[in-house]
């Protein structure tokens, strides 16, 4: 199949339809060739390219923000397969939609030897069962599946999908790429005898604003020629684009990849003792229309995994910051989750009880079948009294240092075993010093248990 322009229709029923078409549309890449950005993939040789080019794809999930060019992709998938794209939504579409997709695909298929693209967007909003329903006919043929998603595939769609296709990770679009586009939009305008302007401040402003989104930069581009509704010249400036354009809203989606992806930079900027970074990350998601209280609730987490008995204050002074928002609500308490996030970020860290109870719940799990020394069970009754519980458990207060030197606290076959190990930082130093000291006498003693 050759890759000629001229193969290749818009697929608009007539001129007046394209002409009332918003500009991303009109725009829309027609051929690999004029595809812009995703050069990790689609690169000269790269395997997804040379499937394309040569009109055989396979099944495939497109898997990146909005505006990336994952409905694009689909669409040059299906013209260079010269195949039917059925286009769906899985926001909207329900049963009988895809019984029909898969009834017309069928028909293409045995009747006419055509292939048919089948384009699911929004694809991890089908339920498991619906999901289901495609592999038949991903299997044997019957569609070319593409799915589109914002989201993790390996988190949000099944793994017998996964399985019969290739998932392929869209960028952001790069400045190189966002330039390209713009450079196309520039032609469209001279082509329709509009002399497009546009300072050279003010492309550095709509290559910000779009922020790696090809849709969003032809809008706000088209937005700003509407503004000023002249015939033949458009003088595109920064201050117009940016009035254009109105607040940005910041992405995020609770539960969804945004929402985990900023809940993610901030616990690892504190972990990191990066106190600066840290309240960037917490502002972003208030900006974002973030819940504080999500905030405090993982800075408790970090109290306890990442600063444990490094300082044990820091627990206290997330459970104080939560406090505080509850009492005197927002304005308030969002800078007292800052300050804890300031101090948890700065405070000597240690994962060291974290790690222990891991290492512990795992031997509990190993070793649950191991019965309770005699010495620590308590004689509840004479016949437990005569079964020996509690015989010879030495009380440890009065003992000297108030510490039963020689003592064993575990079944006998655990008897070596060592699960907290200190870090040399903060508080956990002076514990491991005392752990030292304990171990010492341990081993020093004359009364050992075992």
């Amino acid at each position: 199949m050759t890759n000629d322009n001229q193969n290749f229709s818009f697929g608009f029923n007539d001129e007046a339809t394209h002409d009332a078409l918003p500009l991303a549309a009109k725009l829309r890449p027609q051929t690999i060739a004029e595809y812009s950005g995703q050069t990790h993939i689609l690169s000269a040789d790269m395997p997804l390219r040379v499937a394309i080019e040569q009109g055989q794809p396979q099944s495939v999930i497109f898997w990146g923000p909005p505006g990336t060019g994952k409905t694009t992709l689909a669409e040059i998938i299906a013209k260079h397969a010269n195949a039917e794209i059925i286009r769906l939504s899985a926001v909207t579409a329900g049963v009988k939609d895809v019984r029909g997709a898969i009834e017309q695909a069928t028909h293409n298929l045995t009747i006419l030897n055509k292939r048919t693209v089948l384009f699911i967007d929004e694809v991890h909003r089908f339920n498991k069962s619906q999901q289901d329903a495609f592999l038949p006919f991903i299997e044997d043929g019957t569609i070319i599946f593409v799915g589109a998603t914002t989201e993790n595939p390996a988190f949000e769609l099944n793994r017998a999908i996964i399985s019969r296709t290739r998932v392929y990770r869209l960028n952001k679009l790069d400045d190189d790429a966002l330039m390209q586009v713009l450079a196309r939009a520039k032609q469209y305008y001279d082509e329709q005898s509009l002399s497009l302007q546009l300072e050279k401040t003010a492309e550095h402003t709509l290559i910000n604003l779009a922020d790696g989104d090809a849709r969003r930069l032809l809008n706000l581009l088209e937005g700003a020629v509407e503004a000023l509704a002249s015939a033949s010249e458009a003088n595109i400036t920064s201050a117009l684009l940016e009035q254009v354009a109105g607040d940005k809203v910041a992405m995020y989606d609770k539960g969804g990849d945004a929402f985990y992806d900023l809940i993610s930079a901030f616990h690892k900027s504190v972990r990191g003792s990066d106190a600066d970074a840290a309240l960037y990350w917490y502002a972003r998601i208030l900006v974002a229309g973030g819940d504080p209280l999500y905030v405090a609730r993982r800075l408790l987490a970090i109290a306890s995994e990442d600063v444990g008995n490094a300082d044990p204050r820091a627990m206290q002074i997330a459970i104080n910051a939560w406090d505080t928002f509850s009492r005197v609500g927002p304005a308030e308490g969002e800078r007292a989750i800052a300050q804890a996030t300031v101090y948890l970020a700065l405070a000597p860290k240690s994962n060291a009880v974290y790690s222990a109870f891991k290492q512990a719940l795992a031997l509990a799990q190993q070793s649950n079948g191991l019965d309770v020394p005699k010495h620590l069970k308590n004689a509840t009754s004479s016949i437990t009294k005569e079964l020996g519980h509690g015989q010879s458990y030495r009380y440890a207060h009065n003992e000297e240092n108030a510490f039963a030197a020689g003592e064993c606290y575990f079944p006998e076959e655990l008897k070596h075993t060592r699960l907290y190990h200190p870090v040399d930082r903060g508080l956990e130093k002076q514990l491991k010093q005392k752990l030292e000291f304990l171990q010492t006498l341990n081993e020093e003693s004359d009364e050992q248990r075992y």
